[in-house]
């Protein structure tokens, strides 16, 4: 038997209860699990409470212990839980592997969580039309594999790729830094297949590149975060491989200069595939890790990545070198060999480590301004920084100006919680004032939805709850996510 243990969830800490008499959470009626074990079998209805928690959780740090776990194994399977929790007004959340960062994965005050980790086939990789079925629980790293051996890849590649689902990237939309040139999941997704909150099944989109007929209901399921519907099956554009890729670096005495470059080079034609930048703070926090590898005087730097036809490639780096040069780079480098390539991007692969080392509880954002207010958001935050006495590290994916902000603090420090969300409050607000928006690729979830009547107004905000109200009549997907609970009350939303 385990003693009772607080956890933190948000700005809070929730106490669960782990006790090992407890099979099941009260909220969940005796005749649904009975239900469901008799539709999935014994083994894929999880009611212990060791089993089910490892199901509580996210990236975001959050946990809850779920009511009841379950793991289907195909569509109907999923359609059978969803009607059984619709009937009996129990709530259903979905989940991946659990790598989101806003808690859009954990479950509110229990309830069933549904993972979709037997929902792994490969269905079709279909070279001839570029395109591949699978189902939601797929890893993206397993899928990038097979269609590699046919001469092709799936554009989103966020961080977690080597361990996150396809189910989870359609969910958030999440892209990764490939998004600079080939889009996110919404650009590169056909067709959907899911089980609205009722237990109706939906079929979107099309096979073929090109189509018109009906509501593009699957740019709509995308990004939703599994409140109006549970994605089984996907239906996704490839992209051939590129037979060269080219990486460089471009370092600068501060970042208004780095700013400044990357505005010139989207501007040009020659588009790179990935487009990243780190801050000052940031370099100066890895510097132990990277030894003289980066200039003593670097206050900013750009990592760029260009792929295409080899024989481009010598063109195509003049082009950007060009549009990178400003009075104040301080080099310009690319990288010939494996070796020259692990230098280059020794920075950013030890930043995160760092970070977790320095402020585990830290705060890490993604905001989106244009990119040529790049120069303003960091000048802002250098402010904000200042104001609120915290630490701001500023990196990301600099060429569609979606940047990682990370407020480094300690909220079990006495009055450094309040500090901190007065900081990321203005940060909010100031992405906003710049013409931003409040996420690129991490979600709402939990951690954003206060903030959300920042940026939607409250007549859109109404549309968006009556939409979700046609795909979910009795609430039960993922309840508590992705939008204020009042948000004209809210405490975020009002306070000055």
């Amino acid at each position: 038997m385990r003693p009772d243990r607080p956890y933190p969830v948000g700005s809070g800490r929730l106490t669960i209860r782990t006790d090992s008499t407890v099979s099941v959470n009260p909220q969940i009626p005796p005749a649904l699990v009975a239900r469901l074990e008799q539709g999935l079998g014994a083994p894929a209805v999880l009611t212990d409470p060791g089993d089910r928690w490892a199901y509580g959780y996210d990236n975001s740090k959050r946990q809850s212990l779920p009511g009841l776990v379950v793991l289907p194994g195909s569509h109907e399977q999923v359609t059978q839980v969803v009607r059984a929790c619709f009937e009996c007004r129990v709530s259903l959340t979905v989940r991946g592997r659990g790598t989101g960062t806003a808690g859009a994965a954990v479950a509110d005050e229990g309830g069933v969580v549904l993972s979709t980790e037997r929902l792994n086939r490969i269905i079709t990789v279909d070279a001839a039309n570029r395109a591949a079925i699978v189902e939601a629980g797929v890893i993206n790293g397993e899928l990038q594999t097979q269609a590699a051996q046919v001469g092709f890849f799936w554009p989103p590649d966020p961080t977690s790729a080597a361990y996150c689902t396809i189910g989870g990237n359609l969910g958030c939309n999440s892209a990764g830094p490939r998004a600079l040139k080939y889009g996110t999941p919404r650009e590169n997704t056909l067709g959907l297949r899911a089980v609205t909150g009722d237990g109706r099944t939906l079929r979107t989109g099309c096979y073929t590149t090109k189509g018109v007929v009906g509501y593009d209901l699957t740019r709509l399921l995308i990004g939703s975060e599994g409140t109006l519907a549970i994605i089984t099956e996907a239906t996704l554009r490839l992209t051939p491989t590129p037979t060269g890729i080219l990486s460089m670096r471009a370092v600068y005495r501060h970042i208004g200069a780095a700013a400044e470059a990357v505005a010139r080079i989207m501007a040009q034609p020659v588009v790179p595939r990935a487009l990243e930048f780190m801050d000052g703070t940031c370099i100066r926090l890895v510097r132990d890790s990277v030894g003289d590898t980066i200039p003593a005087e670097a206050g900013a730097l750009l990592i760029i990545e260009l792929d295409g036809n080899p024989e481009a490639m010598e063109s195509g780096m003049q082009a950007l070198e060009a549009a990178a040069t400003t009075p104040d780079m301080i080099e310009f480098r690319a990288a010939r060999t494996e070796a020259e390539l692990a230098e280059l991007w020794a920075a950013r692969k030890a930043l995160s480590p760092a970070l977790r080392r320095i402020a585990p509880k830290k705060i890490n954002e993604d905001v989106v301004v244009p990119v040529s207010r790049i120069a303003e958001l960091t000048a802002r935050l250098d402010g904000l920084a200042t104001e609120h006495r915290i630490t701001i590290v500023s990196f990301g994916h600099a060429g569609n100006g979606n940047i990682h902000v990370n407020l480094l603090g300690d909220p079990d420090q006495p009055g450094e919680l309040e500090r901190l969300h007065r900081c990321l409050d203005a940060v909010f607000r100031s992405v906003l004032e710049l013409g931003g928006t409040l996420s690129g690729e991490h979600g709402i979830g939990f951690d954003k939805r206060d903030y959300v009547g920042l940026e939607i107004e409250p007549e859109t905000l109404d549309m968006m709850r009556r939409i979700k109200s046609q795909f979910d009549p009795a609430g039960i997907l993922n309840p508590g996510k992705l939008f204020p609970d009042d948000a004209e009350s809210s405490y975020l939303t009002t306070r000055s």
